[in-house]
C-alpha cells in the first residue's frame, strides 16, 4: 500500500524499529524540509456564516494538471446538519482560488479527508466516510463523481481488519500497484497494498509508522501525501504530541520501499503554531521554480521552499 512472509518479518522485525528513529540528515534535501514563513491571511477559506462549506475539514487536495491548480477540500456547517461534504475550487496560480459553481459536488454523501490520484484515463479520491471509514469514488473529468464504496482492508491472513475507523486513506500508486497508508485513531500508520484499488491486503499487521518515542509525535500521526524524490520515497505527516490532540505539527519521513520508515532527526518540520494550534494536513505541490507547502486545515495557506530547483529535481506526487 512478494514473498509476503519475508515481507511481515522485515516489517515486524525491521520496520518498526526504523520508524521510531530519527534518519540521518542527508537523507533530507533541504528542498524538501526548509520552508519559509506561512501565507499571513488565508488563500482559501471557509464560504462563510449560513453555508455549506463555513468550515473547512481535515485534509485538502491540491494539484497542478492541465495548465490549472485544483482544490479538493472539505466542508461542513453543524449548525445545518452534520454530513461533511466535497468541494471543489480551481486556480491559475495556485494563490487565488475560485469555488466551482457546482459545490458541494455530492449533495449528501459524507467525504473528508481527500486523496486524489489521476491513473488509468480516471481520477481516483479516497476519502473518509461517516465513522472514519475509508471509501472510494472515481471521476472522468474532477467535478462529477461516483461512489465506489468503503474500501476491503484485510489482514496478511486475507481475514478482514477488526472494525472501527480506519481513516486518513493516502494512497500511492506504482507499476500498477495501490499503496493505502490508513490510520486508525491515529495511533499509527498501516500499509496495505491492491491490484484493482477496492480490496487491500495489509503488508504488516502491526503499522508502519508508529507514535513516538519523541514527544512531537507521542500520542498521533497520520499520512498526508507521499512523494518520491531522489529515489527516495517521503511522507508528510501530521502529528500532536498531546494526549487529547490539540496541537498538531507536521513532520516527515523518509523510506526506499514504502515499508522501512526513518523519521527526519529534525522534525517537526513545521512546528506547532500557537496562534493557530490546530493547523495541519500538508500537501507538497512544485509550481515549476520551488515546492510549495500547503496546509489545508483549517484554512488553506503556503510556505515556499527557501531552494530554487532544476526541474530534473522536482518530486512526483500522488
Amino acid at each position: 500500500m512478494y514473498g509476503k512472509i519475508i515481507v511481515v518479518m522485515s516489517v515486524c522485525a525491521v520496520g518498526l524499529a526504523c520508524a521510531l528513529q530519527g534518519a540521518e540528515p542527508a537523507n533530507f534535501p533541504s528542498e524538501l524540509v526548509d520552508f519559509g514563513p506561512a501565507s499571513e491571511t488565508p488563500l482559501f477559506a471557509g464560504g462563510g456564516q449560513g453555508t455549506w462549506d463555513r468550515d473547512l475539514r481535515e485534509r485538502g487536495w491540491i494539484t497542478r494538471d492541465g495548465g490549472r491548480w485544483h482544490l479538493w477540500y472539505t466542508g461542513s456547517n453543524p449548525d445545518r446538519d452534520n454530513v461533511r461534504r466535497l468541494g471543489y475550487a480551481t486556480s491559475a496560480d495556485g494563490l487565488n482560488w475560485n469555488r466551482s459553481d457546482r459545490n458541494p459536488l455530492l449533495a449528501a454523501a459524507w467525504v473528508e479527508d481527500v486523496c486524489v490520484v489521476k491513473a488509468c484515463g480516471r481520477y481516483h479520491l479516497f476519502a473518509e466516510g461517516a465513522g472514519d471509514i475509508a471509501h472510494s469514488l472515481t471521476s472522468v473529468d474532477r467535478i462529477h463523481w461516483q461512489q465506489q464504496g468503503p474500501l476491503d482492508i484485510r489482514l496478511t491472513t486475507g481475514a478482514a481488519i477488526p472494525e472501527g475507523p480506519r481513516g486518513t486513506p493516502t494512497v500511492w500508486r506504482e507499476k500498477g500497484i495501490w499503496y493505502l497508508f490508513y490510520e486508525r485513531r491515529d495511533r499509527g500508520v498501516w500499509l496495505a497494498t491492491s491490484h484493482d484499488a477496492k480490496t487491500f491486503t495489509n503488508l504488516s499487521d502491526e503499522p508502519v509508522l508508529a507514535c513516538g518515542p519523541d514527544p512531537y509525535d507521542r500520542h498521533a500521526v497520520a499520512v498526508d501525501q507521499i512523494v518520491k524524490h531522489g529515489g527516495r520515497y517521503y511522507a508528510y505527516y501530521h502529528a500532536s504530541a498531546l494526549e487529547q490532540w490539540g496541537q498538531w505539527s507536521t513532520c516527515i519521513a523518509t523510506s526506499r520501499d514504502l515499508l522501512h520508515w526513518e523519521k527526519y532527526g529534525g522534525n517537526p518540520v513545521v512546528p506547532v503554531d500557537l496562534n493557530h494550534p490546530k493547523r495541519s494536513s500538508a500537501m507538497l505541490v512544485d509550481d515549476g521554480l520551488h515546492h510549495r507547502l500547503y496546509t489545508t486545515h483549517p484554512d488553506v495557506r503556503v510556505r515556499f521552499s527557501t531552494v530554487t530547483l532544476p526541474r530534473r529535481k522536482s518530486p512526483s506526487h500522488r
